[in-house]
């Protein structure tokens, strides 16, 4: 297919029509860049589609065809080149897993408005603020994964960067003007590297909402028929949830049903699925029922952290200064200053400011607004 135009965004599905837009714009020194994913869709996530916008030009990248554009990953990678994307951390995940690339000099003008104290910091509200722009929303869990895409759905892409260099602009001048410019370049820089990390050592059926309430017994079951339903999502390379909601799993486990008649009664169990794979899924329950009493699952262990008789306390001070600033500053207690960065502060026993340096995720500008009221809280009694 051949560059196709959505208004001023062009459509390239072909290598060579990348790589000449990829030369045009080789020069530039900032561009906005988007990705959409079909996790809602898809087993495994993957990069479906790529958007970049400069100040004169936009398109969107259609990578299935073609693979990785390896001329955009030197600009993404290049210090010299300012990316600014809307809530970097997925696209960046994605980025990383899809092609190996590790963004720098990123702008993130989803942590710029939370840092400037805007409650309604999603795209869609941003553009209606500022620019009195109205995103239509009716593609935001659209499969992507999906070919052709129809007009309306690369318009929607299209939209994802088409502003966001003017964006970005209101959004610096008015951190300089606040003073907390400095405040995101240094989260900014905390973003790169940014990727998805090996897999937590529990096993992820434990992590089902629910899954604490059953018994070792029923967690083995919940066991079996979970993987069970990872297999079939792969195969079918669907999301896993179409293929049996974690509520009937949970409900497999409890009850147990034992045969094909008894799976029907099962509520939320979907009728096709008794009928082509009835038999599975008994076979998987039954092989969690039979399992040996040495094999039944449990929940690892909660990590013992060191908590002398006054954390408690120290934390709810620490809260306290933690809750005065956020008013001062107009902000989010939250986007402040976590509840777990606190507790941080609180186990860490710091004594001086300069202590405070070392404690996990805090940032130095929330030494510089909040460590002398953390460093008072923690020298009370």
């Amino acid at each position: 297919m051949s560059p196709a135009k959505t208004e001023s965004a062009l459509y390239l599905d072909r290598l060579g029509d990348v790589d000449r837009f990829l030369d045009q714009i080789s020069d530039v020194k900032e561009l906005a860049l988007d990705t959409e994913g079909a996790s809602f869709h898809r087993f495994l996530d993957r990069i479906y589609l790529l958007q970049i916008s400069t100040r004169e030009r936009s398109a969107i990248i259609d990578p299935l065809p073609i693979g990785s554009p390896a001329k955009l990953g030197q600009l993404l990678q290049s210090n010299d080149v300012e990316v600014v994307f809307h809530d970097a951390d997925y696209d960046l995940r994605l980025l990383h897993q899809d092609y190996g690339w590790h963004v720098t000099n990123i702008f993130d003008t989803r942590i710029a408005s939370q840092l400037l104290g805007i409650k309604s910091f999603g795209l869609a509200a941003l553009l209606e603020q500022f620019f009195d722009v109205r995103l239509d929303k009716k593609h935001q869990r659209a499969d992507w994964s999906m070919r052709p895409l129809t007009p309306d759905m690369l318009e929607y892409a299209a939209q994802d960067t088409r502003y966001l260099l003017r964006l970005k602009d209101h959004m610096t001048s008015e951190l300089q003007r606040r003073g907390r410019l400095r405040w995101a370049e240094e989260e900014f820089a905390r973003l790169e590297g940014t990727r998805w990390e090996a897999e937590e050592e529990m096993e992820g059926f434990l992590r089902l909402k629910g899954a604490r309430d059953l018994s070792r017994r029923e967690l083995a079951v919940l066991r079996e028929v979970a993987n069970w339903r990872d297999t079939v999502a792969a195969q079918l390379d669907r999301a896993t949830f179409r293929v049996m909601s974690n509520e009937v799993l949970l409900e497999l486990a409890r009850r147990a049903p034992r045969s094909v008649s008894e799976l029907s009664a099962i509520k939320g169990m979907p009728k096709g699925m008794v009928e082509r794979a009835g038999a599975d899924i008994t076979a998987a329950i039954r092989r969690g029922m039979e399992a040996p009493e040495a094999e039944l699952p449990k929940f690892p262990r909660g990590q013992r952290l060191s908590k002398d008789r006054d954390f408690d306390d120290r934390v709810t001070r620490l809260k306290s200064v933690r809750d005065a600033a956020a008013t001062r500053l107009e902000l989010d207690p939250g986007v402040l200053c976590s509840r777990e960065r606190l507790e941080n502060v609180a186990r860490s026993g710091a004594k001086r400011i300069e202590d405070l340096a070392a404690v996990p995720d805090l940032r130095r500008w929330q030494i510089e607004e909040m460590g002398e009221g953390f460093i008072r809280a923690l020298q009370q009694k």
